[in-house]
């Protein structure tokens, strides 16, 4: 049965969080009535929803009727003990974390269940309410994330054939413009920043038209030298210059029937843009050296990370060929504006990557990421696939984590956005007056009772790293019971960087961490 006073009534249950998610669901599993009691006050004072039973049995009882986050269960339990429950826990397949509750005696016992399944674990007699707090809410977290995860996966076999990967509202907008021009024949020009994936909108229309079953031909249009793309386009007659030894079909006439892809096409010479209109104009070639045309039936699609509108006023791109390219125009948005559809890509060249490796398809780790939602991506969706090849080959688990990511990704396993509040625009380049000083802070308080004014910022800033450090490291130590492998997981860090983070804490420090305890 339930705790009678666990769960608690409608009205006096705590409401949705400012982000709209609703309040974190607890089940407590502990066959003493004061450690139920304790926990459930604790998680309920913390904005959670507890709700608490006696036995392996009642837990199974209410998993069947109520979805819930996270369950704590005690690893000594009468009739049903906590390693026995998590087993039908994983096999039922409840989609809760289960953090198991442990006396030092038992350590053994709950790192066994740990391997098992289990998302971690409290030692008892718990040090402090926070580490019951911050374990809840990191397996919480977790399980956020494997759901989230596990629905990209199923968004990502549903998609169609040739249609792009994206949910946010400029990617929703792409692929409804492909699927309305795909079986039209229009020209289409295709603007983004480069490593947007221009040639994938080329593809995904060729893959959606009528010319699905011909060649989809495509060309770098800056990768050519500029004495030989006409040649490259239109082909040449044998002896048309000192190099053409026997005559050569261009690219036009190779995509016959299909669609040819003109990338960077701003980077066209003029005089091969005037042939270039012709083509698109009439359906006709003009090998170089030769005076009778061909005819062709090829859809263009041409893309540019360059701003035309300029090269027109710059007199470097003919502003009639702009007009007969821009029938349709794709606007890419670069990935740093597709915060939705970054972990959504993540997965999507995960699975790429680990089919064609022959390997399971690992899950992107908690700090893996927030590395990748709050890097800005430069390089785009070009750069996402790349650190995640990268990360594939460097980390075997099955789950990715933030070490195997490149540096600069993985450097922002540390930051976040900043706390509701913390930036303020000033309102007015004038000295405020007494009426428009905001009311000091809590932080500035702290600065004024620490006497840090008093310093100088830089050494202001050193005093405060010193202590937060000394005070970080004992709080995480005496979580983890010493730890130093979960230690150094919990903070982020690998165990070379966390040893050297205590041998910097103060020699006077009590803390006495047992080194190689795993």
């Amino acid at each position: 049965m339930t705790e009678p006073g666990a769960a608690t009534n409608a009205e006096d249950r705590p409401s949705l969080r400012p982000d709209g998610e609703a309040p974190i669901r607890v089940l407590v599993v502990d066959d003493e009535s004061g450690v139920r009691n304790a926990i459930s006050r604790v998680l309920r004072n913390a904005g959670m929803l507890p709700s608490a039973v006696e036995s392996g049995a009642g837990a199974l009882e209410l998993l069947e009727r109520e979805p819930f986050d996270v369950a704590l269960l005690d690893v000594r339990m009468p009739s049903m003990t906590g390693p026995q429950l998590l087993s039908r826990i994983k096999a039922a397949r409840y989609p809760a974390e289960v953090i198991m509750m442990t006396a030092f005696a038992d350590i053994a016992t709950t790192v066994s269940a740990v391997k098992e399944g289990a998302y971690g674990f409290l030692t008892k007699p718990f040090v402090a309410n926070e580490s019951i707090v911050i374990e809840v809410l990191n397996a919480a977290g977790h399980k956020r994330l494997r759901e989230r995860t596990e629905r990209l996966q199923r968004e990502l076999a549903d998609l169609r054939p040739g249609e792009m990967v994206g949910l946010c509202a400029q990617m929703r907008e792409v692929n409804r413009i492909i699927s309305g021009v795909a079986k039209a024949d229009s020209t289409i020009l295709v603007l983004g920043e480069s490593g947007t994936g221009k040639e994938l909108v080329a593809r995904a229309i060729h893959q959606r038209s009528r010319r699905a079953s011909k060649p989809l031909v495509a060309v770098n249009c800056a990768a050519i030298p500029q004495e030989l793309v006409e040649s490259e386009l239109f082909g040449h007659t044998r002896g048309a210059f000192t190099t053409a030894l026997s005559a050569r079909a261009g690219l036009f006439e190779a995509a016959n029937g299909g669609t040819l892809f003109l990338d960077e096409i701003g980077d066209l010479p003029t005089s091969a843009q005037v042939k270039l209109l012709r083509t698109l104009e009439s359906g006709e070639v003009k090998p170089v050296g030769s005076d009778s045309v061909k005819h062709v039936d090829v859809r263009v699609v041409a893309a540019t990370n360059a701003n035309l509108k300029a090269a027109i006023a710059a007199g470097t791109f003919r502003q009639d060929l702009f007009y007969r390219l821009n029938v349709i125009a794709v606007n890419l948005p670069p990935l740093r504006e597709r915060d939705d559809d970054v972990l959504r890509l993540a997965q999507h060249f995960l699975q790429k990557y680990a089919e064609m490796a022959g390997r399971p398809v690992p899950r992107i780790g908690p700090d893996a990421a927030r590395c990748l939602t709050h890097y800005d991506w430069p390089g785009n969706v070009r750069e996402l696939e790349h650190a995640i090849e990268r990360a594939l080959v460097l980390d075997e688990s099955d789950v990715l984590g933030a070490s195997a990511l490149p540096p600069e990704i993985a450097s922002r396993a540390k930051s976040g956005p900043p706390p509701s509040g913390a930036i303020r625009a000033a309102s007015t380049a004038a000295e405020p007056s007494a009426s428009d000083v905001p009311a000091r802070s809590s932080i500035e308080d702290a600065v004024a009772s620490l006497g840090l004014h008093e310093l100088a910022y830089a050494d202001a800033k050193k005093r405060v790293v010193a202590d937060f450090t000394e005070a970080y490291v004992a709080s995480i130590l005496r979580i983890t019971g010493g730890n130093m492998s979960e230690a150094a997981r919990r903070s982020g860090l690998d165990r070379s960087n966390f040893r050297r983070l205590v041998r910097s804490k103060p020699s006077s420090s009590s803390e006495s961490p047992s080194g190689d305890d795993d």
